[in-house]
């Protein structure tokens, strides 16, 4: 036991060492498969490079920063033309490998979606382009509706379009708040999203589990188009549909990590799904968006949180660094 030249004991005298941090813990790197950073501030772009963000995927396909509903075509080209336009100026002055995802949103109504399904090989062959996504089933849409056979069809054929360019696709997944609490919102309720969620048309999916529900549409899609269930990515995962997505898919699980007063997602939750499953096709995202309350450094808080219940440090690696980089192009 060392000794310790103090005036008096303290609290070193008791102890036998510290435990041994793993170095690389603090300095490693990690990649956001899902955010909206084009649509974020200069600083918030700064914070993802401080804290250790190597690289990116900002979905470009945002149904609600356009004023209009419906949807125009021109409306969705112009989110993708806005991100790709971005992008040269966040990689130089953040040095981050930042790259886009360009799809159709079905979180509200496109009109004559076609257009953009002719236009978008050519966006998906373009180098800055990682991802077709955001896409997906929607439980319901916002302001204007859009039948779920018109969901499938979209949603069908943009999952051919990445299968055809080898790419992966991000796929937005219904929230599941049936058993999220929110104790800090009882006192008040002061929205921590610019979305009027009020305005949300009637569901067209109706089962009691409409996340599963979604899912399970969005995979069979997916076979149906030719990807490959290991080039999908399921977003807004939680510890519920874990074991189906890890047991009956070869799907990527991604874990929201940086609104838990919305999702419920916690470190704790993706480090006990970690220790039950392996770290194997577990990914975490942020989500980040101007228009919603989140944290930037959630990614890197979810690596040290995991540490901290157990989970080995290669492991916290690979599901911050490794997955990214073997689903991304």
């Amino acid at each position: 036991m060392t000794e310790y030249p103090t005036q008096r004991p303290t609290d070193l005298a008791e102890l036998d060492g510290p435990e041994p941090v793993p170095e690389e813990l603090n300095s490693m790197p990690w990649i956001d498969v899902h955010n909206h950073a084009h649509t974020l501030s200069w600083n918030d772009r700064e914070r993802f490079a401080l804290s250790g963000c190597e690289g990116m995927v900002t979905m470009a396909a945002a149904y609600y920063w356009t004023p209009y509903k419906p949807v125009a075509p021109e409306d969705v080209r112009y989110l993708w033309d806005d991100a790709l336009n971005r992008l040269p100026q966040i990689r130089e002055s953040h040095l981050l490998d930042a790259k886009v995802g360009v799809g159709v949103h079905t979180g509200a109504r496109v009109e004559n979606y076609e257009r953009l399904l002719d236009v978008l090989p050519e966006y998906a062959a373009l180098e800055e382009v990682a991802a077709i996504g955001e896409i997906g089933i929607t439980e319901a849409q916002h302001v204007a509706g859009w039948s779920l056979a018109e969901q499938k069809d979209v949603t069908r054929r943009q999952l051919a379009i990445a299968a055809d360019h080898d790419l992966p696709a991000v796929l937005h997944t219904p929230a599941d708040l049936s058993d999220v609490e929110f104790p800090e919102r009882l006192s008040g309720n002061v929205p921590g999203y610019e979305l009027d969620l009020g305005l949300q048309r009637e569901p067209v999916l109706t089962s009691e589990y409409p996340k599963r529900e979604a899912v399970d549409i969005d995979v069979a899609l997916a076979n149906e188009a030719g990807l490959a269930e290991d080039r999908v990515v399921l977003s807004h995962m939680d510890p519920k549909i874990a074991p189906y997505v890890l047991e009956e898919t070869d799907c990527y699980l991604s874990f929201t990590v940086s609104y838990p007063w919305l999702l419920g997602v916690s470190p704790t939750d993706v480090a006990e799904v970690v220790a039950e499953y392996g770290p194997d096709r577990i990914l975490v995202e942020t989500d980040s968006a101007g228009v919603l309350r989140s944290d930037v450094f959630s990614v890197k808080r979810t690596a040290i949180e995991m540490y901290r219940m157990g989970v080995d440090v290669d492991d916290v690696r690979q599901v911050v660094y490794e997955n990214p980089r073997a689903v991304l192009p």
